[in-house]
Order: structure tokens, then sequence, then C-alpha cells
């Protein structure tokens, strides 16, 4: 299976917080794309994992770096050269729970699948390349077009369902990790990372 660590957003929320991007912010000494890594290698130790990047400090062990060939809009992250059969994409400004990580590694095959809660899409994981291309161009002509305002994880699930582009509505391909994960795009969601590893730390290491 590949994995591909989505960190080539352009961060503007982040407005260069701590110094460093968002997405080597350290926990425990290890930056939050090392963690996805190890995640990742722990749950499936032949994974191809690939952190899609052009920044060079973003070079980490375990992964190699992929420069995106286009950058454009949101949904650019989900990088149509990276795609093939049986291809997960993680958000690499996500903290995820290791048991959060071996949903996502462990699910059973489908065309498309999709992981996260109400809040957010923290994981999308296809075995059918056709099939993901197909709604990814779908939803990137539609935002072209002006026919709808955003063009990132939910209007691809969206896309795949059948649903409306307007409105949230967690249907048969959606798997729910409650509390298994927190995501962050500005300093002031930064607490929240380390409140929630904190609770993390203490729930996994309880007699």
């Amino acid at each position: 299976m590949r994995y591909v660590i989505m960190a080539n957003g352009r961060g503007t929320r982040w407005g260069g917080h701590s110094g460093i991007p968002k997405h080597l912010i350290e926990f425990d000494g290890e930056t939050l794309l090392r963690r996805i890594v190890r995640q990742v290698t722990d749950a499936d130790p032949g994974a191809d994992i690939v952190i899609s990047a052009s920044n060079p400090a973003y070079d980490t062990v375990g992964a190699r770096r992929h420069a995106p060939e286009v950058n454009e809009i949101e949904l650019d992250r989900f990088v149509p050269e990276l795609i093939t059969d049986n291809v997960t994409f993680l958000y690499g400004d996500t903290l995820y729970s290791d048991a959060a990580i071996r949903e996502i590694v462990t699910a059973p095959d489908a065309e498309l699948a999709f992981f996260g809660d109400e809040r957010a899409i923290v994981a999308v994981r296809a075995s059918r390349r056709e099939v993901l291309v197909q709604h990814l161009q779908r939803v990137r002509d539609l935002y072209l077009a002006g026919r709808i305002t955003s063009c990132k994880g939910w209007q691809l699930y969206q896309s795949y369902e059948g649903l409306p582009f307007d409105q949230v509505v967690i249907g048969t391909h959606f798997h729910v990790l409650d509390a298994a994960t927190v995501g962050f795009n500005t300093p002031d969601e930064h607490a929240d990372f380390r409140d929630w590893l904190g609770q993390e730390r203490q729930h996994e290491y309880q007699p």
C-alpha cells in the first residue's frame, strides 16, 4: 500500500507561528511528519510512504519526498501523479492516535473510503485509481466553473456518495474515528494538540 502524507498546503492560516511550519512541530522529540511516518510503518511494515511537499525541510526518515507537479487549488493536495491502485492519503497537519492509524490501515478494501468525523476528513483510501481520479476531476471542474465554492476532502466524498455539496452527511463509505484525531490550521489550535496528546498518552498507559 502506498501512503501519501499531504504536506503541500500553503499554511497561510498558520502564519509562521513558532518560526516553523506546522508539519514540523515536535511532540515528544519527533516532528508531526515523523510521528505519522512511524505510526504508518508500525501498522504496515511494507508501506511505501511519500511526503508530498516542495520544501526540502520536510525530508523525513522512513519516507521519500515528492514535489507536486501542480499545486494551484486545495484539491491538488491529492497529488494526481502519486495516485495508484491501493493508495491512502493522510493529512500532514493532523495528529493521529495509534488506534486511528491502525483502523485506517486495516480497513477493508473499497473503491473509495473516507475516515474522520463531522468536523473533518482525515484520510482517504482508494483501491481503484480510476475511481479516485474520476471524482477528483469532477470536483475540480465544478470548482473552477464556479458551481461549488470549496474543493477539498468533503467535496470529494460528496461527489462519490452522490450527496448534495452544500451539507455534511455521514454516509455509507465513511469510517467515523471518534476522538481519535486532532487537526489544526491556526496557532490558537496548537494548544488543543498538546492537550489531546497528553490525554491520549494518559489513556494509553493506564494499567
